[in-house]
């Protein structure tokens, strides 16, 4: 039955989703996308519109963003324009447990973008798609302290680089630069992953300084929460 939604390299080395697995990863998505809205349940209704439709259009922005490349790191991972950021939004817009779902679907367009076409086994999957991503929700832990968007955001773009730096050890060790001190070898994945994660980050928190920018975002909150 898996033979249908993925296919194993002749080598048997890796496994990539065949063209029915992109169409289900897609649905998985979209589904994934349409929970949010039974994850905000309130006195007086179930749901609201207007949170899934804000949801939906961050995720849709931050995937938009994602393939704005300002720096391509050459084994996976690039500093883009932001795209983070706009994941990290809905956890502080409407707490943890919606920012993981959104993360989730974030993840998984992030999935069908750059790794459904190299695989190695589902362990490796989870945690450079899946938890990676996921983590980003986490922001809305730190929603309500002083300061909660930019404490969020830095909180879940290191919790996100602490699974890549994970996978990157488990599973991409053989990618190490030879002349990569010896020494250092356990700590490459760290200095990989966290390079471009926080070359970015450093990029969006000077921008979510400056008065005009800070200013838009939090009318964006007021519009996405009232």
């Amino acid at each position: 039955m898996l033979s249908v939604f993925f296919e194993r390299a002749e080598d048997g080395s890796y496994y990539s989703m065949t063209q029915a697995g992109y169409v289900a990863l897609g649905v998985l998505t979209l589904l994934t996308v349409l929970s949010i809205a039974m994850l905000r349940k309130r006195p007086e209704k179930r749901f609201s519109a207007k949170e899934m439709a804000f949801s939906a259009m961050a995720v849709a922005i931050a995937f938009v963003l994602s393939f704005i490349k300002i720096i391509q790191m050459p084994w996976g991972g690039a500093v883009t324009l932001c795209s983070m950021l706009f994941v990290v939004l809905i956890g502080n817009w409407y707490g943890a447990r919606v920012g993981l779902v959104a993360g989730l679907a974030y993840g998984l367009l992030q999935f069908m973008q750059d790794g459904g076409s190299y695989m190695l086994n589902p362990l490796q999957v989870c945690l450079d798609y899946i938890l990676a991503f996921m983590a980003l929700g986490t922001s809305g832990f730190l929603a309500k302290k002083k300061n909660g968007l930019i404490k969020g955001y830095l909180f879940a773009i290191l919790l996100r680089g602490a699974f890549h730096s994970l996978g990157g050890y488990l599973y991409w060790m053989e990618y190490m630069p030879e002349d990569f001190p010896e020494k250092l070898a356990l700590a490459y994945p760290i200095f990989y992953n966290y390079a471009y994660i926080l070359a970015e980050g450093a990029i969006t928190v000077l921008l979510l300084l400056l008065p005009p920018v800070r200013k838009a975002v939090e009318r964006i909150g007021r519009m996405a929460a009232d």
